[in-house]
């Protein structure tokens, strides 16, 4: 049980005793000048002094009567007979307690250091105050005694790996636990803190090596899907850069050829009869300068005889 008067307010009550003594004595020797009268004076001021309690908001109260459950009560001011009636302050605020670290054998056979954490608080009504204090004795070291056999229980069926991963499942699990076997004790667990799980020292080396490996692992893999990519991504630069030069190139022979179509086409249009009399007057001077005898048929003109021997044919002139 938790008794309001701690250390600390037993030294704050001590000057109210003491200055009331001597207030009574004092007070009584003026008044009757007899010193057994003072000290019985004196003595019955300390008995009252001494029943004095004040409960703060963080506490509720419970009083017996010759050991029995009076009545119980809020934070303010208190008397009680001294040695006949007991006055007991429970604090209901929250509290952390540690449950002490602990070596596990894990599923996988190795030594695991266990801490956990377990965050509690009484009740504030009537009757989960009274079962704090008469249906547990000393809760606290109960609670963290509870957390470490659950801790056992819940981390002896889990591989070390699967324990370092699963920290949430643990807390969650060991909550249930608590919640339920602490319903009869007056008090709320509020949560539970998985501190640290440590595998031993040799393990850890290795586990950290192994760690250590696998991300070398992935950064070569990373390292050679960049590279990859990279020249992947110049080869496909290329092939666009020489379909880009083909692509010109048709182009160009394209426009060549179109441009040598318009040109036979302009020159058929245009130029085919022109060049066909020139070729015949060149063959007519010719024939004239070399005394080329030409017999003319009836009908004809020398420059179509004429180019006809040059292989011109001439359409014929429709009149």
């Amino acid at each position: 049980m938790a008794i309001l008067a701690t250390e600390n307010e037993q030294s704050a009550n001590l000057p109210l005793v003491i200055t009331g003594l001597i207030v009574a004595g004092v007070l009584t020797y003026l008044a009757t000048r007899n010193i057994v009268y003072t000290i019985i004076a004196m003595i019955l001021a300390g008995y009252l002094l001494l029943g004095i309690r004040i409960v703060r908001p963080t506490h509720r109260v419970l009083v017996e009567f010759l050991g029995k459950y009076q009545r119980f009560g809020g934070p303010g001011f208190y008397w009680v007979l001294p040695g006949i009636q007991k006055l007991y302050a429970v604090n209901i605020t929250e509290k952390m307690v540690n449950a002490t670290r602990q070596e596990i054998i894990t599923a996988d056979n190795l030594n695991a250091t266990v801490d956990a954490q377990v965050y509690f608080k009484v009740k504030p009504d009537e009757e989960n105050v009274k079962r704090s204090q008469y249906n547990v004795f000393n809760y606290e070291d109960q609670i963290v005694n509870l957390a470490r056999t659950t801790l056992r229980n819940i981390i002896g069926t889990l591989s070390l790996k699967s324990a370092n991963s699963e920290r949430s499942r643990i807390n969650d699990e060991l909550g249930k636990v608590l919640k339920t076997e602490t319903l009869s004790w007056g008090i709320e667990i509020v949560r539970t803190e998985l501190k640290e799980i440590q595998p031993p020292t040799d393990v850890q080396e290795t586990m950290n090596k192994v760690v250590k490996a696998e991300n070398e692992k992935i950064a070569a893999v990373d390292f050679a899907t960049a590279r990859e990519t990279e020249a992947d991504g110049l080869r496909r630069a290329a092939i666009k850069q020489a379909e880009g030069v083909k692509q010109a190139k048709i182009l160009e022979a394209e426009g060549q050829a179109e441009a040598i179509r318009l040109v036979n086409e302009a020159a058929e249009r245009y130029f085919i009869g022109n060049a066909q009399k020139l070729k015949a007057l060149e063959v007519t001077e010719s024939s004239l300068r070399n005394s080329t005898k030409v017999v003319v048929p009836s009908g004809q003109q020398i420059v179509n005889v004429i180019g006809e021997l040059a292989g011109i044919t001439t359409p014929p002139r429709q009149d």
